[in-house]
């Protein structure tokens, strides 16, 4: 999936929006299982097979900077919870990108599934500028432009600053990462089971927002769940997003 996706001629906008968002969803799962994969190496590697394994080949490159097993637990967590997040800003990102084309076009032709070229151009035109702007910016052109109220807005921002403190700060939170009551919020989807038998062996549940905050001076950490909840926030938060483009564009398209 790219974010300058452009529809085939003739082929409806609805279809054409719904292949953006499966795609974006079967990366996003795709993420999803190889997070749990890495977890579960984790969980399994134990402190001699790591001793094994960098004896192996009998030399190193600079042996003595070489890390315990301990200190690379240590550090192979910290890479995990960058990439993570890093990974989701960028899906988040993605998806928002992929979103606005759609709008754009969908603004230009009037919801006709025939792209002219002069509609092309003003989607394009349009995109060119959105793709480069900061994350509040493309959230702020979403509302102004088509009316788009983005749902977990707050989260999908919080982990922006939230890579920023593990990118420039050493994952300590500080100053010009907390709201105005002194906090880091993230929340995140989770379930809540409602009835554990629905009497065909599948329990009943539903999304709930469960809070994660963070004051100045705390360092970031996350439990392996939470790691996985964080992609399942994206997933809820780009749900909504593609759900709010179609009722965009049904509205255009009925004047």
């Amino acid at each position: 999936m790219t974010s300058d996706a452009q529809p085939n001629p003739g082929q409806s906008q609805q279809i054409n929006l719904q292949q953006i968002a499966q795609q974006f969803m079967v990366g996003l799962q795709r993420h999803f299982d190889m997070l749990a994969f890495n977890l579960a190496a984790r969980e399994s590697v134990r402190e001699n097979d790591y001793n094994d394994r960098c004896n192996a080949p009998r030399i190193m490159p600079a042996a003595p900077r070489h890390q315990n097993f301990e200190q690379m637990q240590a550090y192979a967590r910290d890479l995990l919870i960058r990439q993570v997040i890093g990974d989701c800003m960028n899906l988040a990102i993605t998806g928002m990108n992929n979103a606005h084309f759609f709008l754009a076009l969908v603004k230009a032709t009037n919801a006709s599934s025939e792209v002219s070229p002069e509609s092309q151009k003003a989607a394009q035109t349009s995109q060119q500028s959105f793709m480069p702007a900061q994350l509040d910016e493309k959230f702020n052109r979403l509302e102004k432009e088509y009316g788009i109220m983005c749902e977990l807005e707050d989260t999908i921002i919080s982990l922006g600053f939230t890579m920023q403190a593990l990118m420039q700060q050493g994952g300590i939170v500080k100053a010009p990462q907390l709201d105005d009551s002194g906090e880091l919020v993230i929340e995140l989807k989770t379930v809540q089971i409602l009835e554990k038998d629905n009497g065909q062996g599948k329990s009943v549940g539903k999304l709930v927002d469960q809070r994660k905050v963070f004051r100045e001076g705390d360092a970031l950490a996350f439990s392996d769940v939470e790691l996985q909840l964080i992609l399942v926030t994206i997933a809820a938060f780009a749900d909504a997003l593609f759900k709010s483009v179609a009722t965009y564009a049904k509205s255009v398209k009925e004047g």
